[in-house]
């Protein structure tokens, strides 16, 4: 029966999501802050079943493909060119954050020693991958200011959660070694690397070695899990194994397998990532009920208090960290300075503002132990708890709220960085093809009209005129069979000239999915859904 009733909760979770991200799209409000402030008020309602978050159920269930989704869709040549100011905000950020949070916290709270203090700051440390890249996409924030905060998002959590499991470790010892941390973190980085890579070589093994679209796209759903299972197993960071993995399948995603599994697994993970952001904004509200449930550690003014100056440390913190981060560099290398000028100060305020915390944070603070290793009580642990709560509220509905009149106000100036590459792709492609077609002219299976006809097609294109239907004919069979078969070899070609220039790094991941998912509505639309590249 009790699982009965948990399949309804599911159920009931589900419809209120769809539901709430209906009533944001309405008022214009992101979806996920729109989620959280209703489960807040559901989580409030007497009569309404209490939910609890497992923690173990956020990070082996949520998570995996989470991460392994914001890494699929992460531009490999951007990351790589913004690692700086990633790394920076990645680490550099998390490490201040979790030292100025404990600092307070210990001045807040008589008697928290600095292990608990700073296994509080870990858990509060890391902006959300999911409210970062949810909010910041629907914004309309320039290129590159998604790029590094997604990139930020992406391996923030291995940093603090290493902080975290070292300071919940001394804790129950009351010692705190830098060094062990240090080492550990290195450890954990490592082995996570390359456990994403041995699984994302694997994935692409299985992927080349079966032409079924379901068989692949189940492929690509259970390589995350198995990325994290192994890394957790091993004692590493499973989230970078889940990052590595996913940015190395994306990598020969388009080689490996057909149209129609692109189309099909692209609206397969749509689905899921919809559907696990929705869940995750809404238990984080429903989390209210359970946590008045269990009753308050003290008064609850006091509470309010302490959890909003740990939030505005929080807050604090990215504001002073991220002009340093920026200006600094800037001053003590020129060379730096002219290869990659300052900022404007708009866009250094939008990066310090947008830090929203999320369900990570909130699933550390419940995955804290109940006892240390001697036996005793995990010292101060439903406060830990509260106040993460508090600041993870704080921060997506304050900060979440304002980030589209702050955008409005910036004026920021218009990016057209992804336009002009699409443009840039889009020539390139189709003088490609061009060049193709006047080499199969003199070959013995297309016809001479066929040629002509695509060649006019991609002189368009070239253009930028709209493309001439070619699919309307009522041709003979031998002739249409002709003209499938040449424009199979276009669209290859295309498809290999957009690949050639996202590995020279002159266009985005980001292109190469847009136009991309192009090639194989095409494909699928003439019958060549089934074609991987090198058939």
């Amino acid at each position: 029966m009790s699982d009965l009733r948990q399949l309804e909760t599911v159920i009931v979770l589900l419809v209120a999501v769809l539901a709430l991200v209906t009533v944001a799209r309405r008022v214009l409000i992101p979806y996920p802050i729109f989620l959280v402030v209703g489960g807040l008020a559901v989580g409030v309602v007497p009569s309404v079943p209490i939910v609890r978050l497992d923690p173990d159920l956020v990070f082996v269930i949520f998570l995996p493909p989470i991460l392994w989704a914001a890494a699929y869709f992460t531009s490999l040549r951007d990351f790589r060119a913004n690692l700086r100011p990633i790394t920076l905000l990645a680490v550099g950020l998390v490490l201040a954050t979790t030292i100025a949070v404990a600092a307070v916290a210990r001045v807040l709270i008589p008697g928290m020693s600095w292990p608990v203090a700073l296994a509080l700051g870990a858990i509060v440390s890391p902006p959300d991958a999911v409210a970062a890249t949810a909010i910041a996409r629907r914004l309309g924030i320039p290129y590159r200011i998604v790029t590094v905060l997604e990139g930020e998002s992406l391996i923030n959590d291995a940093a603090a959660l290493v902080l975290y499991r070292t300071a919940v470790a001394a804790a129950g010892t009351g010692a705190l070694v830098a060094t062990q941390a240090l080492w550990q973190f290195a450890l954990a980085s490592a082995g996570g690397v390359l456990i994403g890579l041995i699984v994302g070589m694997g994935a692409s093994r299985a992927l080349r070695l079966t032409d079924d679209s379901l068989a692949q796209t189940a492929i690509t759903l259970l390589a995350p899990y198995a990325a994290w299972v192994i890394a957790e197993r091993a004692h590493t960071s499973a989230v970078l194994a889940c990052v590595v993995g996913g940015l190395y399948v994306r990598q020969g995603f388009s080689a490996l397998v057909a149209p129609a599994t692109r189309i099909q697994s692209r609206a397969v993970w749509d689905l899921l990532v919809f559907l696990l952001n929705g869940v995750i904004f809404i238990l984080i509200g429903l989390q209210l009920g359970a946590i008045r449930e269990t009753g308050l550690p003290g008064n609850l003014g006091t509470i309010m208090w302490r959890g909003a100056l740990i939030s505005a440390a929080a807050i604090g913190v990215r504001l002073v960290w991220v002009p340093l981060a920026v200006g600094i560099p800037r001053l003590v290398s020129p060379s730096l300075r002219r290869r990659d000028p300052m900022p404007s100060w708009r866009q250094v305020l939008l990066v310090a503002w947008i830090g929203m915390r999320g369900i990570v944070s909130l699933a550390a603070a419940l995955a804290l132990p109940v006892t240390t290793a001697s036996g005793a009580p995990f010292p101060f642990r439903d406060d830990i708890i509260l106040l993460t709560f508090a600041v993870i509220l704080s921060t997506l509905v304050l900060q979440g709220l304002s980030l589209t009149p702050l955008v409005r106000a910036l004026n920021l100036d218009e990016d057209r960085t992804l336009e002009l590459e699409e443009a840039r792709a889009r020539e390139e492609a189709a003088q490609a093809v061009l060049a193709r077609l006047d080499q199969l002219a003199t070959a013995s299976w297309p016809l001479p009209a066929d040629v002509d006809r695509l060649r006019a097609i991609y002189t368009q294109k070239v253009r930028r005129a709209s493309p001439l239907d070619v699919g309307d004919s009522e041709a003979a069979a031998r002739a249409q069979a002709a003209f499938r078969r040449l424009r199979q070899a276009t669209l290859i070609e295309e498809r290999r000239t957009l690949i050639a220039l996202r590995d020279q790094g002159a266009i985005s991941d980001e292109i190469l999915h847009r136009l991309e998912q192009e090639l194989d509505v095409e494909a699928m639309r003439i019958g060549l859904g089934e074609a991987r590249l090198d058939d």
